[in-house]
């Protein structure tokens, strides 16, 4: 039985592309920022860009213990997290594309599972995949909040 997946899965996806209660979904939001205002760095603030980045790491941290993947380097993870960005490298669109995809990944992998497991503890952390799973839908709109913010104070 997986009832309590199928409803993370239902809330996370709400979260991204659905209608949430809060407003606006994640994936819409990102989308109407033009990639130019990305890189502004406020003062006391993170850019856009880099909070985007750092909720891909967290994203690929989930979906690499839902995989159970054993070649996970956690220490390169944890040196991702706040990255430099290299606006190069690290382009809005493809920022955008990597978020979708690797929960695109997530919800696959969530479709495999069975409630069971949720209460299983995850490698690396002192917590079961319950609470990583609803901390994801949590910082996904978290940071969502920042970058809304961002968006408003430079005049998107």
């Amino acid at each position: 039985m997986n009832k309590e997946v199928q409803s993370i899965i239902s809330n996370l996806e709400r979260v991204l592309t659905g209608q949430p209660w809060y407003g606006e979904a994640v994936m819409p939001m990102l989308r109407k920022i033009h990639p130019a205002v990305v890189y502004i760095n406020p003062k006391n603030s993170h850019a856009a860009i880099e909070i985007l980045y750092h909720m891909i790491t967290w994203s690929e941290f989930t979906l690499s213990r839902l995989q159970n993947k054993q070649d996970y380097d956690l220490k390169t993870a944890e040196a991702m997290d706040w990255r430099m960005i290299d606006p190069k490298i690290h382009t809005w669109e493809k920022g955008l594309n990597e978020f979708e995809q690797i929960h695109k990944q997530i919800f696959a992998e969530l479709q495999t599972k069975d409630d069971a497991f949720l209460k299983e503890m995850v490698d690396y952390r002192e917590y079961n995949f319950r609470f990583m799973l609803n901390g994801l839908i949590q910082h996904n709109i978290y940071h969502l909040g920042q970058i809304a913010y961002l968006k408003n104070l430079l005049g998107e």
